[in-house]
């Protein structure tokens, strides 16, 4: 049967205890394999790896969404010495971390980070369309601290070439940048959209964007709202986006009827905030809401907020069932 509305999750997987404890290659791929069946089995049209391979025990609350992005790279420092842990604290905006993830000393490159690496093992382990995720390149400019170009924009653009060259050998089906800072800072947009219109533009296959306003160990770390980032929203080069949505004042969606006819809706309908699993007939309710007030055929998408890693594995496994559940409804 072919859905009008598909589909797909975010991202992140929780973590299996049994990996976290006995990690080796094999495990990881193993648990990959269980990801991904788990959203197959449920139904899921567009599915991801999980990004379990990203987690970070040293600084779990960002589930490796900075770290393993910008540690490998070229023209970076992970050291970081004590007068720069105090600068980066004094830095606006960095309020929710007490560390940098890396220090730009040079010329920025991607030096040993394998994008397409990762994305190739999650491809041979589905045969389902898959999503792969990666973060964009203004959060991951406004988090390093800068010692060679001297200009939150320049980094944002060095970043987003190296991710772009990554970027243009993944064979993903779709290839989703993620950005959870900037809804905070919004006055940013101009330079944002510019950065990661680069690396939209190296996708091979259907480029997607996500935006959240944060989930730093389950808490929203940014304050705003969706209407001051139509401008934004507009000017990506992009199939559909990925809203934070459920979780979210519900009159804000008004705002969506401002984008582009061209960039397709994607509408979180599940809040991972919350470990109570939505009804079908919730999720269905929100699909209908959206339609009366977007237009028919508006809504391309449905899934959660964002990535599910800090839920217990059961809440996430209910919650991808209630996506398939709550579209199925609201079609059939």
């Amino acid at each position: 049967m072919t859905h009008q509305i598909k589909t797909t999750v975010v991202g992140s997987y929780p973590v299996p205890a049994w990996l976290a404890a006995a990690p080796s290659e094999q495990a990881l791929t193993d648990a990959t394999r269980v990801v991904l069946h788990t959203q197959e089995q449920a139904g899921i049209d567009l599915v991801c790896d999980g990004e379990m391979y990203r987690f970070d025990v040293n600084h779990p609350e960002t589930n490796g969404m900075i770290e393993y992005f910008v540690r490998p790279m070229g023209g970076i420092r992970t050291e970081i010495n004590f007068t720069e842990l105090l600068d980066y604290r004094g830095q606006e905006g960095m309020g929710f971390r007490r560390r940098p993830p890396a220090v730009v000393d040079g010329p920025i490159n991607g030096g040993s980070l394998d994008l397409p690496g990762a994305c190739e093992t999650a491809k041979a382990l589905t045969t389902r369309p898959l999503k792969f995720t990666l973060t964009g390149p203004h959060m991951l400019a406004k988090t390093v601290v800068d010692h060679h170009y001297g200009d939150v924009v320049a980094v944002a653009d060095a970043i987003a070439d190296a991710l772009a060259e990554q970027v243009h050998h993944c064979q993903a089906d779709v290839v989703q940048l993620d950005e959870a800072n900037l809804p905070g800072h919004p006055g940013e947009w101009e330079w944002a959209a510019a950065s990661i219109n680069k690396v939209l533009d190296a996708v091979q296959g259907i480029a997607a964007v996500h935006l959240c306003f944060g989930n730093y160990g389950g808490q929203t770390i940014q304050s705003g709202s969706w209407d001051k980032l139509l401008g934004y929203l507009n000017a990506l080069h992009v199939d559909h986006i990925v809203m934070e949505n459920a979780h979210r004042p519900v009159e804000e969606l008004a705002a969506f009827k401002e984008l582009r006819p061209e960039i397709g809706m994607g509408m979180g309908v599940v809040d991972i905030k919350r470990t109570d699993i939505e009804g079908a007939d919730a999720i269905a309710r929100q699909i209908e809401r959206a339609e009366e007030l977007l237009g028919p055929g508006r809504v391309k998408y449905i899934h959660p907020d964002c990535g599910f890693w800090m839920l217990p594995r059961n809440v996430a496994d209910g919650k991808i069932r209630a996506l398939v559940a709550g579209r199925n409804l609201y079609e059939g």
